[in-house]
């Protein structure tokens, strides 16, 4: 859910790096150490307020009252599928969603012919591969089995998989078959073999989340994700990897790869879910993203990436990282598996209370022409590698017919903001924190996430209250922005990427172009809340201008 570099530029920022901050005066109070004027004032300089000698006085019996309170908090097993009482709605008040759910319109597909080795139909797109299992000229068990053999041979080389759900794939693909036999076909997705990343629960299958203290974590119920992709006749067949507790590439069993240049991590955190599917071992996958953790991977290697509006996609059976910004959403090979994994997902499930019922009218007949496209002037105006490539994105939309509106991003705090996601990610993982199991991730520098509870406990409570109502300013301004176009195309690194994961809007991230050494490129369309559909048509139409989407990396035989 996280990238690596978003947690770095946070500690960078407020200048942490190696200052000893004094945990053992915290510490000293939690275990009912003497509370005195002095601590007190060592507790304000961490916390950056200044109190007179009579103040610090008068507050002394308070902060002994609230650490009673605190202790009895601590004394509460609380369990981590608990979410807060408080619930994140990115909608500025008096907007409501469109909830006239139409019949979903996509784009039309030829009937591929069967190829005489079937391993070529690996990095087929979902709508491929659907119209060859609905006509029967190959079966879901035949896919199965090809990415299962797929994911054996080339996962020791990427490293992308935890665990593989053989059992339960072939039966679910022989319950496909029969049904299609019948006549009875649930749509695109019926038959097509999948992969999850391993912090969405599968009932039967150890959940890891890709840390050491839970390698041997199972639940007894399926994610609603999981359950709605099941009623789709979509084949599970892999749990794949994420960087520990969704930050970044690195695993409990090592490091995931990125294909196209395999000395080089696939970047995360979801980090199996898009090395997988670059590499054609699932028909698609599932990811999630709270700052960057779908948006990063798939540029790394080049799939197209969705990270829908916030509210959009129950999280339930998913590790909550932050309750207020966490979000599932599909990696494929194409914008329009994007968009029929996303039909199949969204909604409320009456349990996850921030999901609001929105519709989805996904039609692959909308033009870009018929829709307002801004595009972010001044970062594509800025130096940066990428440049030339996304100056080149532009001139594939302009030769659709779309009149560019220039737009900035507008200017608010946002760095301020994000010890919203750090207080959050520390309560989460707050028994681990106490327990000090933290000690058992492989990953222990002060990037990593033992250090980031630790330091996120030193932010105050009237901070993170305050950082939310400096979020409603964002949504507010996002919100002005929006109503002068209906999609905006961005690069992908930029400013945009912490502006609209708190705003919570939706974006599409696709490969434009490769460097000299091979690995792609990528650049972003970002959409108004709840309005993936007008997004995923322009980032479809620059897909069918393009062909950046159709390559993939060639791996060495196992």
């Amino acid at each position: 859910m996280l990238d690596r570099r978003a947690v770095l530029t946070y500690f960078a920022g407020i200048g942490l790096g190696s200052t000893l901050l004094p945990g053992a005066l915290w510490a000293s109070l939690a275990a009912g150490a003497d509370i005195s004027a002095q601590t007190i004032a060592a507790a304000a300089e961490v916390a950056g307020l200044e109190f007179d000698d009579d103040e610090r006085a008068m507050m002394v019996d308070g902060l002994k009252e609230q650490t009673e309170r605190l202790e009895a908090l601590h004394a509460v097993a609380l369990s981590h599928a608990t979410a807060p009482a408080l619930v994140f709605d990115p909608l500025p008040p008096g907007q409501e969603p469109d909830r006239t759910q139409r019949p979903l319109a996509p784009a039309r597909v030829a009937l591929p012919a069967v190829p005489g080795d079937l391993d070529d139909l690996a990095f087929r797109t979902v709508p491929e591969l659907a119209a060859l299992v609905q006509a029967r000229k190959v079966t879901s068990t035949q896919l199965t089995r090809l990415y299962l053999e797929r994911l054996q041979r080339h996962d020791p080389l990427l490293q992308c998989v935890v665990t593989l759900t053989t059992e339960r794939a072939l039966r679910q693909a022989r319950a496909a078959d029969e049904e299609i036999a019948r006549g009875r076909y649930r749509g695109a997705l019926h038959g097509i073999p999948w992969g999850a990343k391993d912090l969405l629960a599968v009932a039967g299958y150890p959940t890891t989340w890709g840390a050491e203290p839970y390698v041997h974590q199972r639940f007894s119920e399926d994610a609603t994700v999981v359950r709605r992709l099941d009623d789709a006749g979509a084949v599970l067949v892999a749990k794949l990897t994420l960087g520990a507790l969704a930050m970044g590439d690195i695993w409990h069993g090592g490091r995931t790869r990125n294909p196209w240049k395999l000395e080089q991590g696939s970047s995360g955190s979801s980090a199996g879910s898009a090395s997988a599917t670059a590499a054609g071992l699932v028909g698609f996958s599932i990811g999630s993203e709270t700052l960057g953790s779908i948006s990063s991977p798939s540029t790394r290697c080049g799939v197209t990436g969705l990270r829908p509006t916030f509210g959009r996609v129950p999280r339930t059976g998913a590790m909550a990282l932050s309750w207020s910004m966490d979000k599932l959403g599909p990696i494929c090979r194409g914008v329009e598996d994007a968009a029929l994994v996303l039909a199949a997902i969204h909604g409320p499930d009456g349990h996850d209370n921030s999901v609001r019922a929105a519709a989805f009218n996904w039609d692959a007949g909308v033009h870009p022409s018929q829709l307002r496209v801004g595009y972010v002037r001044g970062a594509f105006e800025r130096d940066y590698p990428n440049r030339a490539f996304d100056a080149r994105s532009l001139d594939v939309l302009r030769s659709l017919g779309t009149t560019l509106v220039p737009v900035e991003v507008p200017d608010v705090a946002y760095d301020a903001m994000r010890i919203i996601l750090m207080s959050e990610a520390a309560a989460a993982f707050d028994d681990l924190t106490r327990s000090g199991r933290d000690a058992e991730l492989k990953e222990q520098g002060p990037g990593a996430w033992p250090n980031a509870f630790r330091v996120a406990r030193f932010i105050p409570a009237v901070d993170y209250v305050n950082a939310n109502r400096l979020r409603s300013v964002a949504i507010a301004r996002w919100a002005e922005l929006m109503r002068t176009v209906d999609v905006i195309v961005a690069p992908t690194s930029s400013s945009q990427l912490l502006a609209t994961n708190l705003t919570g809007h939706p974006a599409v991230i696709l490969p434009n172009g490769f460097r000299e050494d091979g690995t792609p490129v990528s650049i972003t369309f970002l959409g108004g809340l709840y309005q993936e559909a007008s997004l995923l048509a322009v980032a479809r139409a620059y897909q069918q201008a393009t062909d950046f989407h159709t390559r993939h990396p060639t791996l060495p035989p196992a």
